[in-house]
């Protein structure tokens, strides 16, 4: 293990931990090494460790600001690993400024955003795998999400990383215990399986991976164009992914001019749906500014549904804007088979269907999952970020590139140490500061 980086500055921090707006209940939060006289001030008596007390929350001439429960959680059993003082009155967010203002003259300073989670990881509390499940189970946008980000909060990701790091340390020290016997090192890694357990180092590691892209999609979902040239049936479609009618639909061509957004799930999945303006040579100046966007929003697309209609199928037109696509999944859709009476089908990245009666359209949410790569397994995902998955592919590729290596034990020994760094990145072991802000300013304050 590295060594833990030293503790936050004790000073006092407190914030607001619930979110904006009116409630029934609100929190003020407090965190710190001496904590004891701002909570004697504020409540008027020393509490009991963890245990709840109503109490009156006084100003600084003994007037009642509010009354509620109050709770002390004496370092360090508590979240942050300080001691910790919460108050929760009522959820008005006059009084709640109140209660925090009298903390803040009571000695506190206003907490930075994530900094409560930061502190906890600092002292020990969480490692940063988890700490970042904090943030991704207050943003999960489906019940699949929550339940991912639950799994990395309760250590599963991390344990599994933690296991391949273990191993990854066992296999590096048998191979560097041979680096002083050259004329026996490989018979010697031989004999006790070292390649064996690379083998199972990267199965392992292949697994982890797959789960990891699975919570990856869970946080990020997939983003999903609608292109095509107009009157094909693009707001049509979209209208029945959502359910209701987002999009504007006419027998007019072009009445869509901007692309129009709607977030939808599929088996839990979140998906991005961006409607856009019909793909035509046009003299209207406005209509042209919404062609702009429908290629501005390609690009920054996963997948591109190029709709057509069924009855002329695939043509000059379709070809040009399928040659100008850039590199995304691409799935061709045979829209109004209500029209030409046929059955809704998929052959190949081709699916027909009827974006007005709905038929064939579940295929298409099939294919879509497909094509985003999920598996209706999903339970075993854990919540990821890019920089999970960046870590572990960095560690596979130095394990790939060991592998290779194994007539040279000094340059086997020096990727097996690089992927386990790479590794170790996923929990905070090895993670330069400057990446702690960034990841920790973008937690909610109070949190």
């Amino acid at each position: 293990m590295a060594e833990r980086r030293p503790p936050p500055r004790p000073d006092l921090i407190a914030a607001i931990a619930t979110a904006p707006g009116r409630g029934g209940v609100g929190v003020v939060r407090v965190s710190g090494a001496d904590i004891v006289p701002l909570a004697k001030a504020i409540l008027g008596r020393i509490l009991e460790a963890r245990h709840a007390t109503y109490c009156r929350f006084l100003d600084g001439e003994g007037r009642v600001l509010d009354e509620g429960i109050a709770l002390y959680f004496a370092a360090p059993h508590s979240f942050t690993g300080e001691h910790v003082l919460e108050l929760q009155g009522h959820g008005g967010p006059v009084v709640l400024n109140l209660i925090l203002q009298r903390c803040l003259e009571l000695g506190a300073r206003l907490a930075e955003p994530g900094e409560f989670s930061r502190r906890a990881f600092l002292n020990g509390k969480l490692d940063l795998a988890q700490a970042e499940a904090v943030a991704d189970l207050i943003d999960a946008a489906s019940t699949e999400a929550a339940r991912s980000a639950v799994r990395s909060l309760t250590g599963v990701f991390s344990a599994r990383i933690v296991e391949l790091v273990e191993a990854l340390t066992r296999l590096r020290m048998l191979v560097e215990a041979t680096l002083d016997f050259p004329e026996e090192e490989i018979d010697f890694l031989r004999d006790a399986d070292a390649f064996g357990r690379l083998d199972a180092i990267e199965a392992s590691l292949q697994t982890v991976r797959a789960q990891a892209r699975r919570g990856a999609l869970l946080r990020e979902g997939l983003t999903v164009v609608l292109i095509g040239q107009p009157n094909v049936g693009k707001s049509s479609l979209l209208n029945q992914l959502a359910g209701f009618e987002a999009a504007i639909v006419t027998e007019i061509a072009g009445t869509t001019r901007d692309t129009v957004r709607e977030a939808i799930q599929i088996a839990g999945v979140p998906l991005h749906i961006i409607d856009t303006a019909g793909l035509r040579e046009t003299d209207d100046a406005v209509e042209r500014l919404g062609i702009a966007r429908t290629w501005a929003a390609v690009e920054n697309a996963d997948v591109a549904l190029l709709l057509v209609d069924a009855a002329h199928g695939l043509g000059g037109q379709e070809a040009g804007i399928l040659a100008r696509l850039p590199k995304l999944t691409r799935l061709t859709i045979h829209n109004k088979i209500d029209v030409t009476a046929e059955a809704p089908r998929v052959i190949g990245d081709e699916i027909w269907l009827s974006a007005k009666t709905g038929d064939g359209v579940e295929l298409l949410r099939e294919k879509l999952l497909e094509a985003a790569g999920w598996q209706a397994a999903g339970g075993g995902a854990f919540m990821a970020r890019a920089r999970h998955l960046d870590a572990l592919a960095r560690g596979a590729t130095h394990l790939a590139a060991a592998r290779k290596a194994t007539g040279q034990l000094e340059l086997f020994a020096e990727e097996l140490r690089l992927a386990q760094a790479a590794l170790s990145e996923i929990t905070g072991e090895f993670s330069a500061d400057d990446l702690l802000g960034e990841i920790f300013s973008k937690f909610c304050i109070g949190k």
